[in-house]
C-alpha cells in the first residue's frame, strides 16, 4: 500500500511559496499563452470561415466557457490553503488521489508535449527568413527546447523576467496590427464562406484551443504570495483582457480583407499592420512565450504528483535548488526533444487538448458538486451558484466531443486507465476529500425518500444482521449470509461483547472488534458492513440492536444467529424469536452438518406445516439461494405432512397454486406417515436426511412452551444435514404472489 506521510501544506521538498505575485506569477503567463499562435496564424482564417458573427459568436462562447472555468477556480482556490500543483493539487484534494492522479499523470505530460508543440510552430514562423532554411528544423527546435529547459532549471524568476521581455514584443505586434489600416475601413464581411467540407464546429475547434492558456498561470500556485487571492483576480483579469483583444481583432479582420485572403494567408496581418515585420515578432514571441509558460508549469504538476507518492518521489527532487523542481525540469525538457525528433504532432495535438479540457471540466465539476453537497468545509470566499460551475463543465465536455470525439475517447480511456491503476495500490492521504460528502449526500436524499416510502413486499430484500462475531468463527453465517444477499441485500456482522461496560470502553474493546470485522471483510472482498455492541446479557443486546440498527427505511428484517451448541443457549434463541416475532423481524437460525457443512448444495427441503405462515419467506429465501452459482444446480422441493391420504390431493392444489403465483421453481410433495402414529421426525428424517439444506419453519411457542420447543428442534436436526429454522415476523405470503 503506498502512504503519504504527511499534509499537503507540509510536503518534503516543496517550493517555498511568496516569490510572485498576480500580475507575474498569473496574468503575464496566462495572457502570453492565450495570445499565441492562433491569434496570429488562425483568428484570420476564421473570421474568413464564418464572418464577422460568427466568428464573434466563437470567440464569445469559448470565453464563456473558458470564464466559467475561472470563477469554478476562483471558488475552490478560495476555499482552501492552495499549494503546489495547480488544478492538480484543487482535483487531489476535493474528488481524492486516484482521481486528482489521473487527471494530473495525463495534465503533466500534455504540458510537456506542448512545449515541443509551442517549439515547433516557432520553427516553423522561423522559417520565413532564408538564411535559417538550410538548417534542420529539428536541430533549431531541439536548441531551443534544450535553453528553455537550462532557464526553468535556473529558476523560475529568471524566466518570468524574460516573459516581460516577450509580452513587450506582443504588445508592440498587436499594436502595429490595429495602427494599421485606419484608411481602408470597409463594409464588415459578414457571410459564411466555408470551405473545404468545414462546419461552424470545425471552425470552433481551431478556435477554442486558444482560451486554454488559463493551465499555466494556476500551475504556478506553489510559487505565488498568495494563491487564493491572486489566482482568482489574475486568472479572471486574464481572461477578460484577452477576450476582448480576440474580439477587436476579428473586426478588425471583418473590415480590412476579404474571405478569401483571410482563409488563404496565415500571415493576414502582416497586410494590415503598420510595422509588417513586428508582426512576425509577435509570431514568434507568442509561440516562445507558449513553450515557456509550459515548461515553467509541467515540472511543478509533476513535482506535487510525486510528492504525494502518486508517481515515484524521485520526480520531486530539487538537486540542491531551495525552489526549482529540477528533476521535472530535465524530465520535461527530455520529453518535448522526444516529441520533435518524433516530428508530426498532427496526431498528438488533439489529444493534448482533450486532456486539458478534461482538467478544466473537472475543475467545473468539483466546484458545482461541492456546492451542492453542501459540505461546511467548502467555504469560498469567491461564492458562484453551482449551476454556473456544472454549465462550465457541460461546456468543456461538450466542446470535446466536438472537437475531435476520437481524441476524446482516447483520451477518457487513458484517464480512466491510470484511475483504475491508482484505486488499485490503495492509495491513503492524510486529508478528506468532496467524496465522502457527495456520498453522504446521496444517501441522505435517498433515506428520506425511502422514510417516506411505503416498503412493500414487492421490493423485499434482504436486510441482514447477522451476529457472527468474530466472522472467522462462524463463517457458515457469512456464507449464507453473502448467498442470500447477492449483492442486493445489506448485511452487517455483529458482535455483542458481553461484559461490564466501563471496563470493556475503558479497554477499547468495541473498536477492536469492529476494526478486526472490517479487517475479514476486506480481506474476504465482502459487501458488508461491521458493527459491535457492549452489551449486558446477549438476550437483552440482540434485542436492542434489533431494534435501533438502521434508518430510512433500512431497517434490518431478519436477525440470523448461528445454531446454539447448548440446549440452554438454543432456549434463549426461541425466546429472542419469540419476542422478535412481536417487533416484525424475521429469525434464522442456522445450523451446518459437522462433517459435511452444507453437502453438495444440490438439493434443498422445504417443511411447511401450513398453520404457521414460514412458507412463504422460505420459499423465497431458497429461491434467492439458488440465484448464486454454488446453489444454481440445486433442486427445491416443498413438502407437507397429511395425516391421511384423503387429504393428498387439495394440500398438492393449494401448494402448487402458491408455487406458481409465487413464481418460484419448486416441487410440490406430500407425505404420509408409513404407519400410525409415526411421529414428524421420523417422517422427516426418513425423507430429508440426505438432503444439503434443510428449511424449517419455527412456531412462535409460548414462555412455557419455549425450553421444550427447544429440545424437539435440537432433536429434529441430529438426523439431518444443515438445517436453517426460519420464523416469518411479518408474513406475506398473498402480497407476495399478487404483487410481485
Amino acid at each position: 500500500m503506498s502512504t503519504i506521510s504527511s499534509s499537503s501544506s507540509k510536503q518534503s521538498g516543496a517550493p517555498t511559496a511568496g516569490r510572485f505575485g498576480m500580475f507575474s506569477g498569473v496574468f503575464v503567463p496566462n495572457v502570453l499563452t492565450i495570445l499565441g499562435i492562433i491569434l496570429f496564424l488562425r483568428i484570420g482564417w476564421v473570421v474568413g470561415q464564418v464572418g464577422l458573427w460568427g466568428a464573434l459568436a466563437i470567440v464569445i462562447l469559448a470565453n464563456i466557457i473558458s470564464f466559467l472555468t475561472g470563477l469554478s477556480l476562483s471558488s475552490i482556490s478560495t476555499s482552501m490553503n492552495v499549494r503546489a500543483g495547480g488544478n492538480y493539487y484543487l482535483i487531489s484534494r476535493t474528488l481524492g488521489l486516484e482521481i486528482g492522479g489521473a487527471i494530473g499523470i495525463p495534465l503533466f505530460l500534455s504540458q510537456a508535449i506542448s512545449i515541443a508543440f509551442y517549439i515547433i510552430g516557432f520553427t516553423e514562423a522561423l522559417y520565413t527568413i532564408e538564411a535559417v532554411q538550410s538548417i534542420d528544423p529539428r536541430l533549431i527546435s531541439t536548441a531551443v527546447a534544450l535553453l528553455f529547459g537550462v532557464i526553468s532549471f535556473i529558476g523560475a524568476d529568471f524566466a518570468l523576467k524574460i516573459q516581460y521581455f516577450i509580452l513587450a514584443i506582443l504588445i508592440a505586434s498587436i499594436v502595429s496590427f490595429f495602427a494599421g489600416g485606419w484608411g481602408d475601413i470597409q463594409a464588415p464581411l459578414t457571410d459564411f464562406q466555408l470551405t473545404d467540407g468545414n462546419t461552424f464546429w470545425v471552425v470552433f475547434a481551431v478556435f477554442f484551443p486558444a482560451v486554454t492558456g488559463i493551465e499555466v498561470g494556476v500551475s504556478m500556485s506553489g510559487d505565488l504570495r498568495n494563491p487564493s487571492r491572486d489566482i482568482p483576480r489574475g486568472t479572471l483579469l486574464s481572461i477578460g483582457v484577452t477576450a476582448v483583444v480576440y474580439i477587436l481583432v476579428v473586426i478588425w479582420f471583418a473590415t480590412h480583407l476579404s474571405a478569401e485572403t483571410l482563409v488563404t494567408e496565415n500571415m493576414a496581418m502582416q497586410s494590415i499592420a503598420v510595422w509588417p515585420m513586428l508582426i512576425l515578432f509577435g509570431v514568434w514571441a507568442s509561440t516562445l512565450s507558449s513553450a515557456l509558460g509550459s515548461i515553467l508549469a509541467a515540472p511543478r504538476t509533476l513535482q506535487a504528483i510525486a510528492l504525494d507518492n502518486v508517481v515515484p518521489k524521485f520526480f520531486a527532487r530539487q538537486m540542491g535548488s531551495p525552489t526549482e523542481p529540477r528533476v521535472a525540469v530535465i524530465l520535461s525538457a527530455i520529453i518535448a526533444v522526444i516529441v520533435i525528433w518524433i516530428g508530426d504532432l498532427n496526431v498528438v495535438a488533439p489529444i493534448i487538448a482533450m486532456f486539458f479540457l478534461n482538467t478544466y471540466g473537472m475543475v467545473n465539476l468539483v466546484a458545482g458538486l461541492e456546492k451542492l453537497v453542501g459540505n461546511p468545509s467548502f467555504r469560498p470566499r469567491f461564492k458562484i451558484h453551482w449551476s454556473l460551475s456544472l454549465l462550465g463543465a457541460l461546456g468543456c465536455y461538450g466542446a470535446m466531443f466536438l472537437i475531435n470525439t476520437p481524441a476524446t475517447i482516447f483520451a477518457l480511456i487513458i484517464t480512466y486507465g491510470i484511475y483504475f491503476l491508482l484505486q488499485r495500490r490503495h492509495l491513503t492521504r492524510t486529508w478528506g476529500d468532496m467524496r465522502s460528502g457527495l456520498l453522504f449526500s446521496l444517501a441522505r436524499s435517498i433515506l428520506l425518500r425511502l422514510e417516506q416510502m411505503d416498503l412493500t413486499t414487492r421490493n423485499w430484500r434482504p436486510n441482514l444482521i447477522v451476529f457472527t462475531g468474530q466472522p472467522h468463527n462462524r463463517e457458515s453465517l457469512v456464507e449464507l449470509a453473502k448467498w442470500l444477499t447477492l449483492g442486493q441485500g445489506i448485511v452487517t456482522f455483529f458482535q455483542l461483547i458481553i461484559g461490564d461496560a466501563d471496563q470493556m470502553i475503558e479497554g477499547g474493546f468495541r473498536e477492536i472488534a469492529k476494526k478486526n470485522i472490517k479487517k475479514y471483510i476486506a480481506d474476504h472482498n465482502l459487501e458488508a458492513f461491521a458493527e459491535a455492541e457492549i452489551v449486558d446479557t446477549f438476550e437483552e443486546g440482540a434485542l436492542t440492536v434489533a431494534q435501533s440498527h438502521g434508518i430510512g427505511g433500512l431497517e434490518p428484517n431478519c436477525i440470523v444467529m448461528g445454531w446454539s451448541r447448548t440446549l440452554p443457549g438454543l432456549t434463549t434463541q426461541i425466546a429472542i424469536m419469540r419476542r422478535l416475532h412481536g417487533l416484525g423481524k424475521s429469525t434464522l437460525i442456522m445450523r451446518t452438518h459437522p462433517e459435511f457443512g452444507f453437502g453438495a448444495k444440490r438439493r434443498i427441503d422445504i417443511w411447511s406445516r401450513g398453520e404457521e405462515g414460514n412458507a412463504d419467506l422460505m420459499l423465497l429465501l431458497a429461491h434467492i439461494l439458488l440465484q448464486h452459482g454454488d446453489w444454481q444446480e440445486a433442486e427445491i422441493r416443498l413438502i407437507r405432512v397429511v395425516a391421511t391420504e384423503a387429504g393428498i390431493s387439495k394440500i398438492k392444489t393449494h401448494m402448487t397454486d402458491m408455487i406458481n403465483r409465487v413464481r418460484v421453481s419448486a416441487t410440490p410433495i406430500v407425505l404420509t406417515p408409513d404407519s400410525p402414529g409415526e411421529s414428524i421426525k421420523s417422517i422427516v428424517k426418513r425423507n430429508s436426511g440426505e438432503t444439503d439444506l434443510t428449511f424449517w419453519g419455527m412456531q412462535a411457542p409460548s414462555i412455557n412452551d419455549t425450553a421444550e420447543y427447544a429440545a424437539e428442534l435440537e432433536k429434529m436436526a441430529n438426523d439431518l444435514g444443515a438445517v436453517l429454522l426460519v420464523h416469518n415476523g411479518r408474513p406475506f405470503d398473498r402480497v407476495l404472489s399478487e404483487e410481485s
